[in-house]
């Protein structure tokens, strides 16, 4: 016969029935401090009961949760170290009745128990032994394949595990069912463990797959294969202390001893599952920190950067108190307590993991940037630098919206802030749809900005189609300023009315300060009227060479109001147009090359004519010049009579911008055919004549150098001692 306690085998609705809440509130009954602690509580809910009502519609802040949770904990663990009192006085008693169980009933129900296990477990090795060649030859085949195909390998290495775990589980239930006892009966702590197993082995699937794959190029985790091994062992085992615990010692212990035994269990599986992940937590404390430490300087900075920053310096101390104070939760309030802290969790590890591959794809994205093909960039070659400036700001924008909304979810998910309310209000739809506002349009600013600047860049380029004249150059470059000038305007003034300002009186001050400044700025006013008379009049463009007062330079820039050259020796000037009174183009339609060539007074003009003539013909043969000479050689002839020369004077016509490297040339050829002839080309020279007496003799030269004084006799003075020195005879 067997004993009270194990008479029969309880099924499930025996065991979740009302029935061991009835003992339960006994054995509660029973306990003096337990008693006293179950009618303090139900006075307090008494109290409370009255002021239920006013307070129904406010739901409790964040404040007021963590006060009651901290209130009951403190109640709980005084009423669970009473509970485990009483428990081990209720076990002792237990033992010593004389209705207890026999050893021969507790032998039979546990021998039927290690049949089930071992069932289970030798069928789980035997169909893994089965299975290692498939997963051998799984994963000599993803070594020879691309990530695609590795990752259908790899998902069907899992999908073999998995199966392995259900048919190790379904062989334990055949046996426990038709091989044990009464055919089509379980014994509920049979089942237990099956479930137990079931659950703790699917989660090490999971885990293998992450950690240790069957298919080892196929991991998830950047990882060498000693660290894979050291976390899925310690993970593994947290797991299986925690499943085998809760999900089979646990609900075996209170079957058939006091019920305050199951819970007691579950505790010390707790305690245990937390030294472990405390131990775990310490070991890897600063491998994970430079880990962190190094993500950190990979991203370059910016706000992902600080937060890994921050992380790496915390994360252990958020870690130790995250687990101890879900162990204090679970442990004093396992009811409400752990399943909202549990969810919580859940909630905050998805936002953050999503987030975090986001705003990786997105700082891969910057870093990366964005390439247009070989074709577009030959016609557009500032399209791409223009480009990879504009998107990255617009990832980082939207990086950091990523952010944010990861944040307001973490939050919403501990109850801090209700994010679902705040979209559901007014304020928050409001926000969100300027906010997108404001977004699209700057984005089609952008765009339109784009398009321009590239559709100017494209027809400045003399590289696609005809090259463009500088008439063209000038007023394309105008036309992109001023388009850009007035669509940051407009983009101002939609952003301004989509963030719900009033841009009416905006305007109306911008028509009266611009009023004002006409009549305060009259110099800017001028600048800008006489630069559009400039350009009407096509005075000049970029690249031509001007003098505008006082300077002369190649244009390098044309705005509304200015001009801005470079000079001869690299000086940038920039001339307002209110300061110019005349321009002197070099570079309208045809320039001259005027040489005027100095020959001495005894030349022959013919002669020196004929050599000018032949060093044109044969400046003209040169390659570099055949085009850009316009017409033959004018001959001026005799200019000038000058002091030491004759001047003769001839004229090249060329193309505009050519006559200086053309003039250097013909002066070259020149000289040379000068210097052949014999033809003096006279330099500045002075003749002095000193006078004469009247007998015909010139007045004594006296002269000093380098300290010596001479004669018209040649004798030498020393100027210091005044005797006079003669040349020696030697």
């Amino acid at each position: 016969m067997e004993s009270s306690a194990l008479a029969a085998e309880p099924t499930a609705t025996e065991v979740e029935g009302p029935g061991e809440e009835l003992n339960a509130l006994v054995e509660v009954l029973r306990d003096d401090a337990a008693r006293e602690a179950l009618i303090d509580k139900l006075l307090n809910l008494s109290d409370a009961g009255d002021d239920a009502k006013p307070s129904e519609a406010t739901a409790p802040g964040i404040a007021q949760r963590i006060a009651g949770y901290t209130r009951d904990a403190a109640e709980s663990l005084t009423t669970l170290v009473y509970g485990t009192v009483s428990w081990l006085e209720d076990l002792q008693r237990s033992l010593r009745t004389t209705g207890g169980f026999r050893f021969q009933d507790l032998v039979d129900i546990a021998v039927r128990l290690l049949i089930v296990i071992g069932t289970v477990i030798g069928a789980y090795i035997f169909l893994g032994l089965a299975a290692r060649p498939i997963h051998a030859a799984l994963s000599r085949r993803a070594e020879q394949r691309g990530a695609i195909q590795r990752a259908a390998l790899l998902l069907l290495s899992l999908l073999l595990d998995a199966l392995r775990v259900l048919l190790a589980w379904t062989a334990g239930y055949g046996v426990a069912l038709y091989a044990l006892g009464e055919a089509g009966r379980m014994d509920i702590r049979q089942s237990l463990f099956l479930n137990a197993f079931l659950v703790v082995q699917s989660i090490l699937v999971v885990l293998r797959s992450v950690w240790l794959p069957r298919v080892e190029s196929a991991r998830f985790v950047p990882a060498g294969d000693l660290t894979s091994a050291y976390w899925y062992f310690w993970l593994a085992r947290i797991v299986s202390v925690l499943g085998y615990g809760l999900l089979f010692l646990a609900p075996l212990a209170a079957l058939n001893l006091p019920a305050s035994t199951g819970r007691a269990v579950q505790v010390i599986v707790g305690l245990v599952a937390l030294i472990m992940t405390v131990l775990l937590i310490l070991q890897n404390r600063k491998s994970v920190a430079e880990a962190l430490e190094a993500r950190a300087k990979a991203v370059e900075g910016g706000t992902v950067g600080r937060m890994y920053g921050l992380l790496s310096r915390t994360w252990h101390v958020l870690a130790l108190t995250y687990v101890i104070g879900l162990f204090v939760i679970w442990s004093t309030r396992p009811e409400g307590a752990l399943s909202f802290m549990l969810k919580a969790t859940a909630q905050s590890i998805a936002a953050v993991l999503l987030g975090l591959f986001i705003v990786g794809l997105i700082s891969r994205g910057i870093r990366r940037g964005l390439r247009v093909p070989d074709e577009l960039k030959r016609r557009l070659p500032l399209l791409e630098p223009r480009i990879n400036a504009f998107v990255p700001a617009m990832l980082q924008a939207i990086r950091l919206v990523v952010v944010l909304a990861v944040i307001l979810f973490v939050l919403h998910a501990w109850s801090v802030f209700d994010l679902v309310g705040w979209l559901a209000s007014t304020a928050g739809q409001t926000l969100i749809s300027r906010g997108l506002s404001v977004a699209i349009v700057l984005l089609v600013a952008a765009l339109l900005w784009l398009g321009l600047s590239s559709w100017v860049e494209y027809r400045l380029n003399p590289d696609v189609g005809r090259a463009p004249s500088p008439r063209l150059r000038t007023l394309l470059s105008l036309f992109r300023n001023a388009a850009t000038v007035a669509l940051a305007i407009v983009t101002l003034m939609l952003v301004l009315s989509e963030m719900g300002l009033n841009i009416a009186p905006l305007l109306a001050g911008a028509g009266v300060i611009g009023l004002a400044i006409g009549f305060g700025a009259q110099k800017l006013v001028q600048d800008i009227i006489t630069g559009v008379f400039i350009q009407l009049e096509n005075a000049f463009n970029e690249g031509d060479v001007i003098t505008v007062a006082g300077h002369t330079g190649v244009v390098e820039k044309l705005t509304v109001r200015s001009v801005s050259l470079r000079d001869l020796h690299g000086v940038y000037h920039i001339v307002p147009f209110s300061s110019v009174d005349s321009v002197s183009n070099f570079m309208m339609g045809f320039s001259y090359h005027v040489a005027e060539i100095g020959v001495a007074y005894r030349e022959s003009v013919d002669e020196a004519k004929s050599l000018m003539h032949r060093a044109f013909d044969e400046l003209r043969e040169k390659r570099e010049f055949t085009d850009d000479i316009l017409g033959p050689l004018e001959w001026h002839g005799l200019t000038q009579f000058g002091d030491s020369a004759v001047v003769l004077r001839a004229r090249i016509k060329a193309r505009p911008g050519k006559q200086w490297a053309m003039g250097r040339a013909y002066n070259e050829i020149i000289k040379r055919l000068f210097d052949e002839a014999g033809i003096e080309i006279p330099y500045p020279h002075m003749t002095l004549y000193f006078g004469q007496d009247k007998d015909g003799t010139a007045p004594p030269l006296k002269a000093e150098i380098d300290g010596m004084r001479m004669h018209h006799d040649a004798s030498t003075v020393d100027s210091e001692t005044g005797r006079e020195l003669r040349p020696s005879s030697a």
